[in-house]
């Protein structure tokens, strides 16, 4: 079997430069906004150096034109989107599933989910992994998954945890920050 033909395109959101790659089977790949097209393509190449430019197909259309929207802070909803994990592990896959099924503003933890999947907590490790890992991130909200105690926990995109937390407002998410520690007195 030859390998498959990958294409990507990188296009202009209210947040910056995203990049887009395909296959005839799917979404491969997604990368969330960086300042500038050529900084977006070389992330993109990196992850898919035999990729090249292409015209985006309908399905890919649409979805660019979603990514549009949502970095203006419409409320949409990537879930029909078809995407291609080929070669993902099978519990990862599980994960990237159960991640889809988050819809705009709704948020869960490392730990819940691992729960959800039928995992112990020592999954949740491992849901952290698929979510650092994740090929095609706001296609599949990993930004909606948070460490313990509704923290932000990593994230991998350019811009870090900043560029979560900005998503997650986008979505109406408003993370407290950590309370100060209240003093006992004995009295």
């Amino acid at each position: 079997m030859g390998q498959a033909v990958h294409r990507y395109f990188i296009f202009d959101t209210a947040a910056g430069f995203c990049g887009i790659a395909w296959s005839d089977a799917g979404i491969t790949r997604f990368q969330l906004p960086t300042g500038a097209a050529d900084a977006t393509e070389r992330l993109l190449q990196r992850r898919l150096p035999a990729a090249e430019p292409g015209h985006p197909t309908a399905e890919i259309a649409e979805a660019v034109d979603a990514v549009r929207r949502y970095f203006e802070g419409v409320e949409v909803d990537f879930s029909g989107f078809t995407v291609d994990l080929e070669g993902q592990d099978a519990f990862f896959l599980r994960i990237y599933a159960a991640a889809r099924a988050l819809r705009w503003g709704q948020t869960t933890t490392y730990g819940a989910l691992a729960k959800e999947l039928g995992a112990g907590p020592e999954a949740a490790r491992d849901v952290g992994q698929a979510m650092a890992k994740n090929p095609v991130s706001l296609i599949i909200p990993c930004h909606r998954v948070l460490a313990a105690g509704g923290k932000i926990g990593g994230f991998s995109a350019p811009g870090g945890s900043t560029t979560k937390t900005r998503m997650l407002e986008l979505e109406g998410v408003h993370l407290e920050p950590p309370a100060p520690t209240q003093q006992s007195f004995g009295f």
